[in-house]
């Protein structure tokens, strides 16, 4: 069973959402267990501070180091260590691969203006980042962490056919999806896909995700022509 470990100054605002849907059956099943660690418990002054100026100057308050490592260790093993950071590099679908094949995964979900450096270099984490831009904290971001992760252990989800056909499972991103009616408001849904033909249904929905990813993510595109699945490219 993969442990998830999130250490935050806000946890009751993770816990609904790991009870629900998909996150929330995969522990009632057994295939995964959080455990949410509210940060200020390991600040011992009696105002439970985690945040201090920065030095250098500067705008903003830094969380400080201390209370990080000390929740960290307090764990046990629980390497993966990942903090969520606009710093870090991009989250891929090979690291939700990655980390769910593991037995810990521990996020560390920051706030203010930043976490001090000494966290990431004392605890050798990575600094992981879900896209370009800023959030107020870590928390958002680690909910899509665990969410991508929790999907792909066994069982956690109906069908693994379901995940197989995602966008990034095989480096492309997904085709169109339709479903009843055959048409909305003098929108038809594509011809084949009604056909019954399934060899056809598959080559439109090969097509489809190349041409949308050559369009739309050519990093993606230039990394899935690279390899030696690819026969020939999408046409626009």
């Amino acid at each position: 069973m993969l442990t998830i470990n999130v250490v935050t100054l806000f946890p009751d605002t993770l816990a609904p959402y790991l009870a629900a849907s998909i996150p929330g059956r995969a522990a009632v099943a057994g295939k995964v267990r959080y455990r949410l660690v509210q940060l200020r418990d390991f600040a011992h002054d009696r105002h439970q501070t985690v945040d201090d100026y920065a030095f250098g100057g500067g705008a903003g308050m830094v969380l400080r180091s201390e209370p990080f490592v000390a929740a960290v260790e307090s764990l046990g093993p629980a390497a993966p260590v990942v903090v969520m950071s606009a710093r870090g590099r991009r989250f891929t679908h090979d690291d939700a691969v990655r980390w769910s094949l593991g037995e810990q995964l521990t996020l560390l979900c920051g706030h203010y203006k930043d976490i001090d450096q000494r966290v990431v270099d004392l605890l050798g984490a990575e600094e992981v980042s879900i896209g370009d831009f800023v959030l107020s904290g870590g928390e958002p971001a680690a909910l899509c962490v665990i969410d991508a992760v929790v999907r792909l252990l066994p069982g956690a989800i109906g069908d693994h056919e379901s995940a197989s056909s995602d966008s990034h499972y095989d480096g492309l991103l997904s085709p169109p999806s339709y479903t009843r009616p055959a048409e909305v408001r003098g929108v038809p849904v594509p011809e084949v896909l009604l056909s019954g033909n399934h060899a056809a249904i598959a080559a439109w929905r090969q097509q489809q995700g190349e041409h949308l990813t050559q369009q739309r993510r050519p990093d993606l595109w230039a990394a899935y022509t690279a390899t030696e699945h690819h026969d020939g490219g999408a046409k626009s």
